[in-house]
């Protein structure tokens, strides 16, 4: 998914409410102007400072999502929204403000993993929604701000009803999703900096290794999990995390390509889909997902 950065900044801004003139308009046009008074005196009472959102506030954003923010307009999940803080967490560092780049970085390591334990499953995600967050700026750093929300926001649109669906998982569905999600993780996170095998077989086998160790975590994960499709699933992915070792463990790039080509495919979200019927998961693979597995 798509990171952006919405800064926020180091104070909150005052809910003041603009009073409409409307002593000069006709009969006609009071109704309107009454009606409108009303729906702006509605927002700002619900207008908040980024500072004060919590875990499952639903917000739409004061302005464009991308960019510094004084306050955004909490609603209800029920109502149509542009987006949900789905975690937070604290910067460990003091000292000076170590920079947009490196605040950035930190959110872009740590945000992925505090949204996933709310919303575990990425495939019920409503279309066009990506990972945002609001973090410190440079002002803000100095009056004691350290912490970073991570929100999932809409590109374009609103979506309705919360993203939090970690406590309404069964047993059985959020061992599939951890370690589903686990292995992804894995593979991404070790991306080996270089684009060939030939250029950085060391970083392609050190990826390789850890996604051979997330697969075994994930079959271990998977027994006790009854279901045919279940099955069929778990005896691929221990077939792959073979394939996988055989890569972290190849003597040349010829032999890491021999075991990693039926590794990589036997890992395509696409194949997991039947299991996830069977687990009452969502079955459609994201567009990201599916436009790196077709090639």
């Amino acid at each position: 998914m798509s990171l952006r950065t919405p800064h926020r900044f180091p104070r909150g801004m005052s809910a003041v409410v603009a009073l409409l003139a409307i002593g000069a308009v006709g009969c006609s046009g009071l109704s309107d102007a009454v009606d409108g008074a009303k729906d702006g005196a509605q927002k700002v009472a619900r207008q908040r400072s980024v500072f004060s959102l919590d875990v499952g506030d639903c917000y739409n954003p004061n302005g464009k999502a991308e960019g510094e923010a004084y306050a955004v307009e909490v609603v209800s999940c029920s109502e149509a929204h542009e987006g949900q803080v789905v975690g937070e967490f604290k910067i460990d560092k003091s000292g000076s403000y170590p920079g947009e780049k490196a605040v950035s970085a930190i959110a872009d390591e740590r945000c992925p993993a505090v949204a996933e334990a709310y919303a575990p499953d990425t495939w019920a995600l409503p279309k066009g929604v990506s990972l945002f967050y609001y973090t410190p700026t440079k002002e803000s750093w100095t009056t004691g701000d350290r912490a970073v929300s991570c929100s999932y926001t809409a590109e374009k649109g609103r979506f309705s009803g919360s993203l939090g669906t970690a406590k309404s998982l069964k047993p059985a569905q959020a061992a599939f999703l951890r370690g589903s999600n686990g292995v992804y993780a894995a593979l991404w996170a070790n991306q080996p900096v270089k684009d060939t095998v030939e250029d950085d077989l060391a970083g392609y086998k050190t990826q390789a290794k850890a996604v051979a160790t997330a697969l075994d975590s994930h079959v271990k994960g998977l027994d006790g999990i009854d279901g045919p499709e279940v099955d069929k699933l778990r005896a691929r992915l221990k077939k792959a995390a073979a394939d996988w070792r055989k890569a972290a463990n190849a003597r040349n790039v010829d032999a890491f390509y021999l075991a990693y080509d039926p590794a990589f495919t036997a890992i395509d979200p696409g194949r997991t889909v039947a299991a996830r019927k069977e687990l009452a998961l969502a079955v459609t693979v994201p567009a990201d997902d599916a436009e790196v597995w077709a090639g």
